[in-house]
């Protein structure tokens, strides 16, 4: 109230009448203004509404996919911890296969140990039997080559093991090898063979017993004569001459037939032993049978190598030859030089010994 007269005394008239109708309009605008700011807030609220209500679906989508997505990740991690147990039970399986493979193959490798130790032993114990048996034949029997097939199979067979201490087992082997080789060659089948030949001879060897003279070769005819009595005939051709020619023939070999059969009645030969002269024919066989065995005999003592035996042997059967049978004849001479030939042979070598192997091989079992 009080404004109203300082605006009449202050303002002019004209300033006057604006306020007069602004005072009018007042209660106008108020319902006007206030209708406006209804709208305004109801649109507010329908907006606010609206984008309220798709929050609320977007948040109930958004929601119901977290909790799909919390179910699956739920599930993923179930299926993971039970994949997780599973690997855990196989991881301990494999643990306890692993622990227990190490144990078996530990014990493997001791079983192997022994084993090779073992295998070892008996390669060693063979090697040494074999050894030994060649030993015992080399100087028993001369066997050389059985000698050297035993070291050569032992060396072998230690080569196979590839065992750095059986080195000095071989070089022994070795070192009795070279022995061994370094002997002179004995052809002893070679004189087997020679008297494998004698034997067979035998019964084709004339005896004295059973000796025929020999046929007397017939004396050349006298060319002169012969010559002359030509000479006559081409001079003379009478039938005397021829006549008495042919009877001179008749007579000298009359005459001759009759000088052999003479020669033949007396003979005159020295003979060391009279009996061999008087052998029956069943002597003659057996003389012949024990001669062959005499031979037989040597050449088992050839084989064995007893010289002792087979000299003695040689010499009887040599002295039988010379008392039963004809030396004059050619297969009885033959049969004389080859059993000549066979006793000059040599048989008595030094056989050396196997001790170094043999000594190698007992020296490395002593040390086991």
């Amino acid at each position: 109230m009080n404004e109203t007269p300082n605006l009449l005394e202050n303002n002019s008239p004209a300033k006057l009448d604006s306020v007069i109708r602004r005072n009018k309009s007042m209660p106008l605008l108020l319902p006007i203004g206030f209708f406006v700011l209804l709208l305004l807030l109801a649109a507010q609220w329908w907006t606010t509404k609206t984008e309220l209500g798709s929050l609320r679906q977007e948040l109930a989508r958004r929601l119901q996919s977290a909790d799909m997505l919390n179910s699956e990740t739920r599930l993923v991690a179930k299926t993971g911890s039970e994949s997780l147990k599973e690997i855990q039970a196989k991881v301990n399986v494999l643990e306890s296969k692993q622990i227990e493979g190490q144990s078996q193959q530990l014990a493997l490798e001791q079983l192997y140990q022994n084993l090779s130790r073992t295998r070892d032993e008996w390669a060693l114990a063979e090697i040494e039997q074999v050894l030994s048996t060649a030993s015992q034949q080399l100087q028993l029997a001369g066997n050389v080559a059985g000698a050297l097939i035993a070291l050569q199979n032992a060396d072998t067979r230690l080569a196979h093991s590839d065992q750095p201490q059986f080195i000095q087992i071989r070089r022994a082997i070795a070192i009795d090898l070279d022995k061994l080789k370094s002997l002179p060659n004995l052809d002893l089948a070679g004189i087997a063979l020679r008297l494998d030949s004698i034997i067979g001879q035998i019964d084709t060897m004339p005896m004295l017993a059973d000796e025929k003279p020999p046929a007397l070769e017939p004396k050349p005819k006298n060319t002169a004569k012969t010559a002359k009595v030509d000479s006559a005939k081409s001079v003379n051709q009478n039938d005397r001459a021829a006549w008495l020619l042919k009877l001179e023939n008749v007579w000298q070999k009359l005459s001759t037939e009759m000088w052999g059969d003479v020669q033949q009645l007396i003979r005159i030969r020295n003979v060391e032993e009279p009996d061999a002269l008087l052998l029956s024919p069943t002597q003659a066989y057996y003389a012949k049978e024990n001669l062959k065995l005499r031979l037989l005999n040597a050449r088992l003592a050839l084989l064995s190598r007893n010289e002792s035996a087979f000299r003695s042997d040689m010499s009887a059967a040599q002295d039988a030859v010379a008392k039963y049978f004809d030396t004059r004849a050619k297969r009885t001479q033959t049969v004389q030089a080859l059993l000549k030939q066979v006793q000059g042979s040599t048989l008595v070598i030094e056989m050396p010994t196997l001790t170094n192997s043999l000594t190698a091989v007992r020296n490395y079992k002593a040390k086991q």
